[in-house]
């Protein structure tokens, strides 16, 4: 039987629309089981997304998904995007995984954020003991401003051969991710966020961004903050990655530095990532990619969804499934027993799935 434990709720003064991670409300309930969206998407996505699955039901955990089939093929219908929509705003919470930009060039990823306003994008890139890479000891979080600034896709061609892209920087969504950063790291007990800015060449743009981290940060006296140019501190995450902790970025900046950050511990298969709105919280492998070359050949590193999973199952309340579900992950990834293709092994997604599901056995022994 698992418990259930109340999470603790932050009440901070700042700007109005923003939102602590426990604010979001946790999700539909019928029968007594959560309904959560899944959306498993294009390339590796299903085969990871089975993993999942295949641990909640050993686990018993009390989520129910509703699947949907939205991928750049059935995204030629426009129901089935309005139907994920939806289902994500009737469930309140989604686990997902990437959607390829089908042939007219939409970008459906970007799409979801602006339609479900899921503003807040939260990556944790954390080493591994077992997996060998050049830094030990990361543990730090890339929050990214999921609406606006170049991602808004605000482009054109104004004359044949020349084109316009448009970053969109405002105070309101500036201000509204810089107070989630300083909430996040209150509630997470961390001790410093650094504002990653372009403002010494976007003096106004990435100026402003830059100002309402500063404003917001005043409210904050207990955490440490300060301030790093964005290549500056891709050179220094090569560097001394072990500097950061809450990392606040325009949309542009967190996905270069999640990315980056991504191959720090071990690539994109070991980091899970969330995303927030003021009703919705959407999980998803922290660096994007759908790996269509691999589709169908069960090779892939299903790490990354179960971590997010893990992640999700906290944000339903389910504590303990979800601390034991990360703990499963990391025994199996530090005792190097099993190994998928991206970490230097040949396991397939199955077997680790199984390897996890063995821990998880012995965990609940």
């Amino acid at each position: 039987m698992l418990r259930t434990l109340a999470r603790p709720i932050v009440s901070l003064t700042g700007c109005k629309s923003a939102s602590t991670t426990s604010g979001i409300r946790p999700g539909t309930k019928y029968g007594g089981k959560t309904t959560v969206t899944l959306i498993p998407g294009d390339g590796v996505g299903p085969e990871i997304c089975e993993s999942v699955t295949t641990i909640f039901k050993e686990m018993s955990v009390p989520v129910e998904f509703e699947t949907i089939d939205l991928t750049k093929h059935t995204l030629k219908d426009e129901g089935a995007f309005n139907m994920a929509i939806s289902s994500l705003r009737r469930n309140g919470v989604g686990l997902k995984g990437v959607i390829n930009r089908s042939a007219d060039f939409r970008h459906h990823n970007v799409e979801f954020r602006g339609n479900l306003d899921t503003y807040a994008n939260v990556v944790r890139c954390m080493s591994f003991d077992g997996i060998k890479t050049h830094h030990t000891g990361i543990d730090l979080i890339a929050i990214r401003e999921n609406t606006e600034g170049e991602y808004s896709c605000l482009e054109h061609e104004s004359v044949p051969g020349v084109v316009e892209s448009f970053k969109v920087i405002t105070r309101e969504k500036s201000l509204r991710i810089a107070k989630f950063a300083f909430d996040y790291a209150l509630e997470h007990k961390r001790r410093k966020v650094t504002c990653i800015h372009k403002a010494n060449i976007m003096k106004l743009s990435d100026g402003l961004f830059k100002q309402c981290c500063k404003e917001v940060s005043e409210l904050y006296p207990t955490i440490d903050y300060d301030e790093q140019i964005v290549d500056n501190t891709c050179q220094q995450l090569v560097i001394n990655p072990q500097q950061f902790d809450v990392m606040v970025m325009p949309n542009l900046y967190g996905n270069l530095v999640s990315n980056l950050a991504a191959g720090l511990v071990g690539g994109a298969g070991v980091v899970p990532s969330k995303s927030y709105g003021s009703e919705i919280a959407v999980f998803e492998p922290g660096a994007r990619h759908t790996w269509m070359e691999m589709r169908g050949m069960y090779v892939a590193n299903p790490v990354a969804m179960v971590l997010s999973s893990a992640f999700l199952l906290k944000h339903l309340t389910l504590h303990e499934a979800g601390d034991k579900l990360i703990q499963a992950v990391k025994l199996v990834l530090n005792k190097e027993t099993c190994k998928t293709r991206d970490l230097g092994g040949n396991a397939t997604t199955r077997e680790m799935t199984r390897a996890i599901l063995e821990e998880l056995h012995d965990l609940y022994a």
